[in-house]
């Protein structure tokens, strides 16, 4: 679970950062978010199927102690999976949904004071 949420959170946190990259650079908000995450298809799909791949040996283990170690590679391929599908469409929708429209706003600077 620990590496699943790990992976997670790097690659939708690499999504949010490239889209306000973009967002600097003039796009909106929608185009922003689409960008990021075509930028990002590829590195996550290699790091996804990449351990997905090195899981599958655990999640169809035949021999000693199979039945032990199944259970854990079923549910990193699956979670794998399904975090996949939410990194790619469900981070960018959530972005466009929640960004606010200000860009450049330091996080230590009080927007109302300026």
């Amino acid at each position: 679970m620990i590496m699943l949420i790990g992976i997670v959170t790097k690659n939708g946190i690499l999504i949010v950062e490239f889209s306000n990259q973009k967002r600097k650079a003039g796009l909106p908000k929608a185009e922003a978010a689409f960008e990021a995450a075509a930028a990002r298809l590829r590195p996550i799909l290699m790091t996804s199927l990449a351990t997905i791949f090195g899981a599958m040996p655990i999640a169809l283990a035949l021999g000693a102690g199979a039945q032990s170690r199944m259970p854990m590679g079923i549910v990193v391929v699956g979670g794998l999976l399904f975090a996949l599908i939410l990194t790619l469409f469900v981070v960018p929708t959530m972005y466009v949904l929640m960004a606010t429209n200000k860009v450049g706003v330091e996080r230590n600077e009080d927007p109302l004071i300026n």
